[in-house]
């Protein structure tokens, strides 16, 4: 599972998830990519099941680019806990993914087989997504409503 090696601090603030993605909008690397619709987090082992997903699918032909890093801890207090007592200990990872975020690119396969590789890795993330190619965002805004 992808996690940071080292911190700063253990624990976060939950933030905010407003507004689109300014940052990591474009495709850079491959040719195909999966962009988010909706503001989610996503967590370390969602990425892992996407990817496994896509290599699966293409079968180890091409490559694969991950754009999202899961590096917020997310913490949870054990179940029937009275209120108070401080902050709960950290239990996994997420990346905090905005509208318009590449989070996938695939490139060094032919098209139908990188969209269904995407198709299917977009199955395993929690927010609505949409694949796109290189072409469709070179147009403009990437997080238009279709």
């Amino acid at each position: 599972m992808l996690m940071p090696k080292r911190v700063k601090r253990r624990k976060q603030f939950r933030g905010s998830m407003a507004g689109k993605a300014t940052r990591g909008n474009t495709i850079n690397y491959g040719e195909y990519g999966i962009v988010a619709m909706e503001p989610c987090w996503i967590k370390s082992n969602q990425i892992e099941a996407a990817r496994i997903a896509m290599t699966r699918y293409i079968k180890r032909g091409g490559k694969v680019w991950i754009k999202i890093f899961p590096d917020k801890p997310v913490t949870t207090k054990p179940a029937e806990t009275r209120m108070g007592s401080g902050k709960g200990t950290p239990e996994y990872w997420v990346a905090v993914v905005k509208p318009g975020r590449v989070m996938f690119e695939l490139a060094g396969v032919e098209e139908a087989v990188a969209r269904e590789a995407l198709r299917l890795a977009v199955h395993k993330l929690p927010c609505k997504c949409k694949v796109v190619s290189r072409k469709d965002l070179e147009g403009g805004d990437n997080c238009e409503n279709n």
